[in-house]
């Protein structure tokens, strides 16, 4: 059998919210490749080698594993999550692009995922139930000058918001500086919501408003969401419901 590389999300967190499709390539690869705690929710087995690296060196896995692909391994590179969404997928492809030419011959899938944005969505309702946008609130790889600007448009354009990466240890005043820029165009009332380690034991979801949110009510890994001007709430005995509907009230039919 030749050699192939498939790009894998394991889910938010839970065994259960891994695809069928997902965990047959795992069980055909001869390697895995990933962050050192995303490979390590693979458990060895005989014939299965674990690369585990660094989250930083995106790109020199992603050679690594082109690289194994094209010797006639097995691989997958396993993201959590959807491989897609702020994952593994687009360094494969930024390597695949700069890399070998013959690189670009190899069999390679990506294999979608349930991303941390629908799992915690779910828990919560709908609160991303009409038009929304997804933003990564970390500044390693883009300054924070442009996420203030995506932060300012996307409240004004009025859109629900799902933030990744809200406040690491080594810019907490990041998610603070981004809080008051919500509370500048969307109000304190606006509803804010905060779903950490969705389907983990270490679960936590909370719902309050812009005016009540604090900074330190995130960490990396809380998937922080925002209402837009039409998300409602449901309050009933523990935690609410929260959705946003699919008519915008006061449009034309």
């Amino acid at each position: 059998m030749g050699g192939w590389l498939k790009i894998a999300g394991l889910g938010p967190g839970a065994e259960a919210l891994v695809t069928p499709e997902v965990s047959a390539a795992l069980a055909e690869a001869t390697d895995v490749v990933g962050y050192v705690p995303y490979v390590e929710r693979v458990p060895p087995r005989p014939g299965l080698t674990r690369h585990g690296s660094d989250n930083r060196e995106e790109i020199r896995r992603a050679e690594q594993a082109l690289q194994m692909a094209a010797n006639g391994r097995r691989v997958v590179v396993v993201s959590s999550g959807d491989p897609g969404v702020f994952a593994m997928a687009a360094a494969v492809f930024e390597a695949l692009e700069a890399g070998e030419p013959a690189w670009r011959s190899l069999d390679i899938q990506v294999l979608p995922g349930i991303s941390a944005m629908l799992a915690a969505s779910a828990r919560l309702g709908a609160p991303l139930g009409h038009d929304f946008c997804c933003i990564n609130l970390s500044d390693n790889l883009k300054p924070w000058a442009l996420i203030e600007k995506r932060l300012r448009l996307a409240a004004e354009a009025d859109f629900a918001m799902a933030f990744y990466n809200p406040r690491s240890r080594a810019r907490p005043e990041g998610f603070a500086r981004a809080l008051q820029v919500l509370r500048e165009v969307c109000g304190p009332q606006r509803l804010i919501m905060f779903a950490r380690a969705v389907s983990t034991p270490e679960e936590a979801v909370r719902v309050t408003t812009l005016g009540e949110a604090d900074a330190e009510m995130a960490d990396m890994r809380t998937l922080v969401m925002v209402g837009s001007s039409q998300t409602r709430c449901i309050e009933r005995d523990g935690q609410p419901w929260v959705y946003t509907p699919r008519s915008v009230s006061g449009a034309d039919s």
